[in-house]
């Protein structure tokens, strides 16, 4: 049985750490994706993991995909000792996303596992700060490879193989990219062609019942920030003051907003962007931005962990 979900604008935090047995509080209700199978790229870290606890939690049959097999395989038996009956739903497939082949060699092998496939979420992506001066075309190619490529190649074959002819839904993942990205232009470029990407498969496959939506976030305080170097931390560090609701965001913020466009709450949403970023696109500089007293983050994920960069500007979530 699922625990109750927490009660508006309350952030709870069960047993803190990776290996905490405590299920996820998700807002939804239990059993909203008995019997589904939903894909997420990307699912061995950070909000790809999140996103497959909470569906897990709410009855899908995950598929996990990435590059690493480690992490794959440690987010499928955290999945199945946390829901033991789950245990034989969830899966796992290394595939790069870049590739072609791989791609649809694993979207058949999910078919075979598990019979259906009900929704994706293209959650898997990278990137790293440069300015478009110092970009190497390798570099670009990169990130546009993995971001832009790679989440047209999964929503092509999971369209094409099942989704066509039985329905289903798909969720992009974005950026704050409004207004452009300076700092990391590839990754812009490559998030604004998925912008586009998701609008125009919502047109073209809509008549087959398929629902292609995205998800933006901004300033996710997930434990991926880590990775930058230590300029880049710091930048990241001065951001929360810019953010009208005066914090960084979680996960499970971000995961409960995929969660929604995936789920049948969101049948007549297609085409559509869900913003997860505190309102930060709608701050203008002519006004000044007052400390928040009532901004209070929702974390329904036990496993958080939460980015040791915001350790100390990073607000405490309360029971």
């Amino acid at each position: 049985m699922n625990l109750p979900s927490p009660p508006p604008h309350t952030a709870q935090s069960g047993p803190d750490g990776p290996t905490s047995k405590s299920r996820f509080r998700s807002a939804f209700r239990p059993g909203l994706f008995e019997g589904q199978t939903v894909i997420v790229t990307g699912g061995g870290s950070g909000l790809g993991r999140c996103a497959a606890h909470e569906l897990a939690s709410l009855g899908a049959h995950v598929a996990l995909v990435g590059r690493q097999a480690t992490k794959l395989e440690t987010v499928a038996a955290e999945i199945s000792a946390i829901y033991p009956e789950r245990a034989g739903d969830v899966s796992t497939a290394v595939c790069d996303i870049r590739n072609e082949s791989e791609v649809k060699a694993t979207v058949a092998a999910i078919l075979q596992k598990h019979g259906r496939i009900d929704g994706l979420f293209n959650c898997a992506g990278g990137q790293f700060p440069a300015k478009l001066r110092d970009i190497s075309l390798k570099g670009w190619d990169a990130v546009v490879r993995n971001n832009l490529h790679g989440t047209f190649l999964f929503s092509r074959e999971c369209f094409v193989q099942w989704m066509e002819n039985h329905g289903g839904s798909i969720v992009n993942m974005l950026a704050d990219i409004w207004g452009g990205l300076p700092g990391m232009g590839h990754s812009g470029a490559a998030r604004g062609g998925v912008l586009t990407l998701t609008e125009t498969a919502a047109c073209e496959w809509g008549y087959a019942g398929v629902r292609v939506n995205a998800v933006a976030p901004g300033w996710i305080a997930s434990a991926g920030i880590d990775t930058y170097d230590e300029d880049y931390r710091n930048l990241l560090r001065g951001l929360r003051t810019k953010v009208p609701l005066q914090r960084f965001g979680t996960e499970s913020e971000l995961s409960s907003a995929a969660v929604y466009l995936l789920s049948q709450a969101a049948g007549f949403i297609s085409g559509t962007v869900i913003r997860v970023d505190g309102g930060v696109p709608t701050a203008r500089h002519s006004w000044q931005l007052q400390p928040a007293e009532r901004s209070f983050p929702y974390n329904g994920f036990p496993q958080y962990q939460p980015p040791v960069t915001f350790s100390d500007s990073q607000p405490k979530a309360t029971s």
